[in-house]
């Protein structure tokens, strides 16, 4: 990409730093933004950030990112997204994550660098066999705990 086709980041860097680091906790290098407020309100909060994070996203997109940009940004933001989820400890991982702030630097790294150039398809074929690995572990997990529940009655 030349630097006369390279796009304008200031609207999604207003935003990513309203979501991620618009505030800081006095005396401390903490940095947070709404993300983690809006984030307490149960259900809609997550989605709601969730939300705005796919809409930078779609217009990083819009603006001529590759696939593996585009991968890389969708994983921090469903990172994001699941562990925000939990309650009490999804708040701190948000304020310590801060999966728009990441994308924001994927984006200019993208951009100004030229670096995460490709199609993405490798990391995505990663995830997905992490993601099976994670399952066939759960479900090993559970078939373990299930036969030594049943022993442990039996033997009473």
């Amino acid at each position: 990409m030349t630097p006369s086709s390279k796009p304008d980041l200031k609207w999604i860097r207003r935003i990513s730093q309203l979501m991620d680091s618009k505030f800081r906790i006095p005396s401390t290098s903490i940095k947070f933004g709404i993300d983690p407020l809006i984030g307490i309100i149960p259900g809609v909060g997550d989605l709601s950030s969730y939300i705005v994070s796919l809409m930078l996203i779609y217009t990083i997109r819009k603006n001529g990112a590759g696939g593996k940009l585009i991968t890389k940004m969708l994983i921090n933001v469903s990172i994001d997204a699941l562990i925000g989820a939990i309650p009490i400890l999804g708040a701190i991982f948000d304020v310590w994550y801060r999966a728009n702030d990441k994308n924001l630097r994927l984006a200019q790294e993208y951009y100004e660098e030229g670096k995460h150039q490709g199609s993405g398809k490798g990391l995505l074929v990663l995830i997905i066999l992490l993601v099976i690995a994670i399952i066939a572990a759960l479900i090993y997990a559970t078939w373990w705990a299930l036969v030594e529940m049943g022993e442990i009655i039996s033997s009473l």
